[in-house]
């Protein structure tokens, strides 16, 4: 089971209530309890993403704002995750190739000893 940040369930609460939702169909798809869902309501209103209208809870023009760059952040944390496991990979390769070899020690022993 993955863990889900603040911003993650941020997210989650928002895109549920881009077209309105009451608390219970919030906390059902967030995945989140009944504590959590009040604490999280209270942190999107008090942030200017939601409001509390007519249709439940509705996103405001603040939370659309915030989900755009959340997204746009997310493309470019996972271009550059991506990146990081290459560049580790290419790493572990290369930490490879200064591993000495099985038998090469014995080969270079030899020339030190017999230089002639």
């Amino acid at each position: 089971m993955k863990y889900r940040n603040r911003l993650e369930i941020t997210v989650d609460v928002l895109n549920t209530a881009i077209n309105g939702a009451n608390k219970t169909r919030i906390m059902y798809a967030a995945n989140l309890s009944y504590k959590l869902l009040e604490k999280y309501i209270r942190e999107t209103i008090e942030s200017g993403f939601m409001v509390s209208g007519h249709r439940g809870y509705e996103i405001t023009e603040k939370g659309k704002t915030f989900l755009e760059k959340y997204r746009d952040f997310s493309v470019s944390y996972l271009r550059i995750e991506d990146q990081l496991q290459e560049i580790s990979l290419e790493r572990e390769a290369l930490e490879r190739m200064c591993e000495p070899t099985k038998g090469a020690n014995s080969t270079h022993g030899a020339l030190r000893r017999n230089p002639l």
